[in-house]
C-alpha cells in the first residue's frame, strides 16, 4: 500500500523537473552577438557591450517581457552555437541570404544595409547610371558591391577597381585615381563621409537595394521552424516602430533611416 504514494511523489518530481526549465526558458533569451563591428556591437571601455544591435536587442526583449542574456562570440561560430542550442537566437547585423536560410530562420529585417555611391558634392546620378560612363568606381574585391558594379554599372561604361579594403579605395578617391567609391552606405558613412577626408564629397543616387545583389536586409536568426519566436521577434519589432522606441535608437547612431523602405 506504501507504493501508490511514492510513485505518485515520484512522478510529481519528475514533472516539476521538467517543467521549471521550460518556464526559465521563456523568462530569458539568448542572445549571440559579435561585439567587434561598431556602431552595431563593440567594446566601451569599461568592457560593456554598446551598438545599435546591442540597443534593439534590449528594447525587443523588453517588449517581449524576457531577459536579455548577451552570448557573446566571433561571428563565424554564431550560426554553430544556435544549432546546438547555446544560444536560442542570433542579433549581430546578419543579412538575410539564401544560402543562410539552408541553416537557419529569419525574422523580418530590423535593418536594411543599402548599397551607395559616393562621389563629390553636386554630381547628379539618374537612375539608370549614365553618367559613370567613362568613370573609375573603386569596391571591395569579392563583394556585393563588386559583383553589382561588374554587372549593371560596367554595362554603362564605367570602369571597376577593385581593392581588398575600402581604406585603400577611399585613399585613390581622394588623389584622383578614382572619380567614385562604392560599398555599405553604414561603412561609408562611418568610415569616410563623417570623418575629415570626406568633406566635399556625398552619396549620389538612391540607395542600391536589389535583393538579387543585397539581399533581404539585416534579421534576427533563430533555430529552423522555431516559428513561434520569429513570430515574438516580428511582432516586437513592428511594436517598437509603431512606439517610436526603434526610431529613437535609429538616431542615437545614424544621421538617416537605418531601417530603409
Amino acid at each position: 500500500m506504501t507504493v501508490k504514494p511514492l510513485l505518485r511523489w515520484t512522478t510529481l518530481s519528475l514533472v516539476c523537473a521538467f517543467v521549471a526549465p521550460a518556464t526559465f526558458a521563456q523568462d530569458t533569451l539568448r542572445i549571440g552577438i559579435e561585439a567587434a563591428y561598431p556602431p552595431f556591437a563593440s567594446k566601451a571601455a569599461d568592457g560593456q557591450i554598446v551598438g545599435f544591435d546591442y540597443d534593439i536587442g534590449n528594447a525587443l526583449c523588453k517588449q517581449m517581457e524576457v531577459k536579455c542574456e548577451w552570448v557573446e562570440q566571433e561571428f563565424d561560430g554564431l550560426i554553430p552555437s544556435l544549432k546546438v542550442r547555446k544560444i536560442d537566437a542570433i542579433l549581430s547585423s546578419m543579412t538575410i541570404t539564401e544560402d543562410r536560410k539552408k541553416s537557419v530562420d529569419f525574422t523580418d529585417k530590423y535593418y536594411q544595409s543599402a548599397s551607395r555611391i559616393v562621389m563629390k558634392k553636386g554630381f547628379a546620378l539618374s537612375s539608370n547610371f549614365s553618367e559613370l560612363e567613362g568613370k573609375r568606381i573603386g569596391v571591395q574585391r569579392s563583394s556585393t558591391h563588386d559583383r553589382f558594379a561588374t554587372e549593371v554599372l560596367v554595362p554603362t561604361g564605367a570602369e571597376v577597381v577593385r581593392y581588398a579594403t575600402l581604406n585603400e579605395a577611399y585613399l585613390d578617391l581622394l588623389a584622383g585615381r578614382l572619380d567614385a567609391v562604392q560599398g555599405d552606405d553604414v561603412a561609408v558613412q562611418l568610415g569616410f563621409l563623417d570623418t575629415d577626408n570626406g568633406k566635399g564629397y556625398a552619396f549620389v543616387g538612391e540607395p542600391l537595394r536589389d535583393p538579387k545583389y543585397f539581399g533581404d536586409g539585416v534579421g534576427i536568426a533563430v533555430r529552423k521552424n522555431d516559428q513561434n519566436l520569429v513570430s515574438r521577434f516580428n511582432s516586437a519589432i513592428t511594436a517598437l516602430r509603431v512606439s517610436g522606441e526603434y526610431q529613437k535608437i535609429d538616431q542615437k547612431y545614424f544621421s538617416f533611416d537605418i531601417y530603409g523602405q
